[in-house]
C-alpha cells in the first residue's frame, strides 16, 4: 500500500514497524512515530490509547501479516515452484535490501521479541501471533510445491529459523554472507521433501537452490 493512499492510523503503524526494525522498540519513541508518519503527535492517543505498547503490538501484527502477504507473491513469481526456489526469493528479498541500501535494517517482530519478550507479555504474544502467520504462509506455500503437509510446517519453521540467524548475522557482518549460505545449502534438503510423483520434468531444478530462485530464465 502506497504512503499516499495511508491514513494518519496505517501511517503510524507502517513508520513504528520501519523505525522497530532498525532501532528496536525502546529506542523508538513516540515522538519519533509521529514525525516519521507526518502525523500530528495529538492523534497519536487519538488512535492508540493503550499508548506505545499497543503501537507496537499493531506494529508487529502489521510485519507479520506483510512477511505472510509476500509469501504468495513470492510463489507466483516463480517460473517453476519449487521449495528452494520459494526461499532463495524470501532470502532475495534480504540480499537485494542489504546490497542496495546498507544494513540498518531487520525483521521489526524479531526485534521487539528481542526487546519486549520477557517485558511485556501483550508484544510477545504479538510476536508469537505474527510468527505463526508468516510459518503458516510458508507451509501452505511448501504443500503447493509438492511438500507433504506433515512434513511442511516443520520446514517453514526451519526456513523462516534459518532465514532470521542469517539476517542477524549479515547485520553484525556487514556482508550477505550468511543469507547466501543458508539459500543455497538448505535447497537441496527442501527440495528433498517433495513428493517423488510430484517431481516429474523437474530435473536440475532440485540441485541448484540458486538457480531454482532465478526469475532470468
Amino acid at each position: 500500500m502506497a504512503g499516499a493512499e495511508r491514513g494518519p492510523r496505517e501511517r503510524m503503524v507502517f513508520s513504528a514497524a520501519q523505525l522497530i526494525r532498525r532501532d528496536g522498540v525502546v529506542s523508538t519513541g513516540l515522538r519519533e512515530v509521529a514525525v516519521e508518519a507526518a502525523a500530528p503527535r495529538g492523534s497519536l492517543q487519538h488512535y492508540f490509547p493503550g499508548g506505545k505498547t499497543q503501537l507496537v503490538d499493531e506494529a508487529v501484527g502489521w510485519a507479520g501479516r506483510y512477511a505472510a502477504h509476500r509469501v504468495a507473491r513470492y510463489l507466483a513469481a516463480l517460473p517453476e515452484p519449487t521449495p528452494s526456489g520459494l526461499f532463495a526469493a524470501m532470502v532475495k528479498q534480504w540480499t537485494d535490501e542489504y546490497e542496495t541500501a546498507g544494513f540498518a535494517g531487520g525483521c521489526p517482530v524479531a526485534a521487539a521479541t528481542v526487546d519486549c519478550a520477557e517485558s511485556v507479555p501483550s508484544t510477545r504474544e504479538a510476536a508469537s501471533a505474527a510468527f505463526t502467520a508468516w510459518t503458516s504462509a510458508v507451509a501452505g506455500a511448501l504443500v503447493e510445491t509438492g511438500v507433504p503437509e506433515d512434513r511442511a510446517g516443520q520446514l517453514a519453521t526451519l526456513m523462516i529459523s534459518a532465514l532470521e540467524g542469517a539476517i542477524l548475522l549479515a547485520r553484525a557482518e556487514r556482508d550477505v554472507r550468511a543469507l547466501t549460505a543458508v539459500a543455497r545449502e538448505l535447497g537441496p534438503l527442501l527440495d528433498a521433501a517433495v513428493r517423488t510423483d510430484d517431481r516429474p520434468g523437474r530435473g536440475a531444478a532440485h540441485t541448484d537452490p540458486a538457480a531454482a530462485g532465478r526469475t532470468d530464465g
